[in-house]
């Protein structure tokens, strides 16, 4: 969006409004909600090194396998709610499907 012009003070017209200087707030704490710490990140990896994979998420590597991306995309969409979580998790799972084939790779070549 593009910045407002600044106020004219008259109470009538496009720019109407009083004058005001705009203030400089310090970050508020909500700011930092959904942060990823080192601590959280090393759980959450530790948790999935544990648990696994969910069974609906398996089946979404597996349709990535075979190249069905937009059936990946569905089964993740029934699963998770919405349609920005289903392309996250998609992505998600077509990374780690990266890092398998880039270790396996790296496993041959020793």
């Amino acid at each position: 969006m593009a910045p407002t012009p600044p106020k004219t003070g008259l109470f009538v017209g496009i720019n109407k409004g009083h004058v005001v200087t705009k203030r400089e707030l310090p970050p508020r704490p909500s700011d930092r909600k959904g942060k990823i710490t080192k601590r959280v990140h090393f759980v959450r990896n530790l948790i999935r090194e544990v648990a696994g994979f969910a069974p609906y998420e398996r089946r979404i590597t597996e349709l990535l396998k075979v190249g069905k991306d937009k059936r990946a995309l569905k089964v993740a969409k029934r699963k998770l709610g919405t349609h920005n979580r289903a392309k996250k998790k998609r992505e998600e799972m077509s990374s780690v499907l990266r890092k398998m084939r880039s270790a396996g790779t790296a496993e041959k070549k020793k």
